[in-house]
């Protein structure tokens, strides 16, 4: 994709994408819609707002630049323009059990597409972000809506450091790398995710502790003991002095402490 500027920028009443219209971005990644944005507060209100109007599966929220990008327990994440992608799609799941492990699953799917654009291989720390070398490159925010006893729609936040940020701990992606290609992998890697049904199975178990950046690492929280991995209901697996404890909430913090910024945007 070379030749296109790294940047969102408006012509009259359009905005270009690293060069890209939002039509040209849908046709190219096959979305029915594709929502683009200079800047806005967050790309996951964005998307709960057009998936409360009836947006279809697969509906597209792109931003250049976030000026209130949100994580895990109303954690902030830093989006400046043209550094990385922040994006939110919409999803409509109908499997209760896969929303369960969808934090999982997506960071696994992720991690494989965006291995060729990082100078290591992307690991994963539970629940939600992936490591490059040690380093938060990317988080993920999933939020759902309900009716009825069922899942309404999923709105994914994906926040990924293209270029590593600056004043905070974070990995980049390797230079010269262009978002509209990361796009490309990244985005069907998401929608398969999505679409998948169940629990993690055996062959997720295996792939995940490949790339499990915690496994066999002391925690202190959400309990206090050593990393042992996670189950097919994507509960983390810590080995205490009292015994094997499940935990299904919390942020894993290891004894060294917190080195990021948790959440996405």
């Amino acid at each position: 994709m070379s030749g296109r500027v790294g940047s969102a920028r408006a012509q009259g009443s359009r905005i270009y994408y690293d060069g890209y219209g939002a039509d040209e971005l849908r046709r190219m990644l096959s979305l029915p819609r594709l929502e683009l944005f200079d800047s806005v507060g967050s790309t996951l209100d964005v998307a709960h707002g057009v998936a409360e109007q009836g947006a279809p599966a697969g509906t597209l929220v792109v931003a250049d630049a976030q000026t209130a990008g949100r994580g895990r327990a109303g954690k902030s994440w830093a989006s400046a323009p043209s550094a990385g992608i922040w994006l939110t799609l919409v999803e409509r799941p109908t499997d209760a059990a896969a929303l369960e492990v969808l934090s999982l699953r997506l960071g696994l799917h992720a991690a494989r597409a965006l291995d060729r654009f990082a100078d290591a291989t992307v690991a994963l720390k539970w629940p939600n972000d992936l490591y490059v070398s040690g380093r938060k490159l990317a988080g993920i925010l999933t939020e759902a809506r309900w009716r009825n006893g069922r899942p309404e729609w999923v709105a994914v936040g994906f926040g990924l450091n293209v270029t590593a940020p600056r004043g905070v701990p974070g990995a980049g992606l390797r230079p010269g790398t262009a978002r509209v290609s990361v796009l490309r992998e990244l985005v069907p890697a998401l929608r398969a995710a999505a679409a998948a049904r169940g629990e993690l199975s055996p062959a997720d178990l295996a792939a995940y502790a490949e790339r499990d950046w915690a496994r066999g690492r002391a925690c202190t929280a959400p309990e206090r003991g050593v990393v042992e991995g996670i189950s097919s209901r994507g509960e983390l697996l810590v080995a205490t002095a009292s015994g094997s404890v499940r935990a299904r909430g919390g942020s894993l913090v290891l004894e060294a402490g917190p080195c990021e910024k948790e959440g996405a945007p």
